[in-house]
C-alpha cells in the first residue's frame, strides 16, 4: 500500500527510518545517479515526524545543504553526495 502525499512513517522508529533512507539514497548512490540519491534522501528524511527536520523544511542552514548536496550532484562530485548521506546522525 502506497503512501499518500503528506503521509508520515511512524511505525518506525528514528533510527530505523533513517538507515531505510540512507539505504534507498546508496542504492542510487552505487548506481552513479548522484541527483536522485540526493532527491531520494531529502524526500524521505521528510516522511517522518522526527526526521523531517533534517530535510531543510523548517531550517534555512538544512535547507541550503540540500541545495548544495544538489548542485554537486549535477557536477558529479560523488564524494560529496557519500558525505551527505552518511552525515545524517
Amino acid at each position: 500500500m502506497g503512501m499518500g502525499a503528506g503521509a508520515l512513517v511512524t511505525d518506525r522508529t528514528y533510527d530505523e527510518h533513517l538507515e531505510w533512507c540512507k539505504t534507498r539514497a546508496r542504492e542510487y548512490l552505487h548506481a552513479h545517479d548522484l541527483v536522485n540519491a540526493v532527491i531520494s534522501m531529502m524526500s524521505d528524511l521528510d516522511k517522518h515526524p522526527e526526521t523531517r527536520a533534517h530535510c531543510g523544511r523548517d531550517s534555512l542552514a538544512l535547507n541550503q545543504l540540500g541545495i548544495l548536496a544538489a548542485m554537486r550532484a549535477q557536477e558529479g562530485d560523488y564524494d560529496f553526495v557519500e558525505r551527505y548521506i552518511e552525515g545524517f546522525r
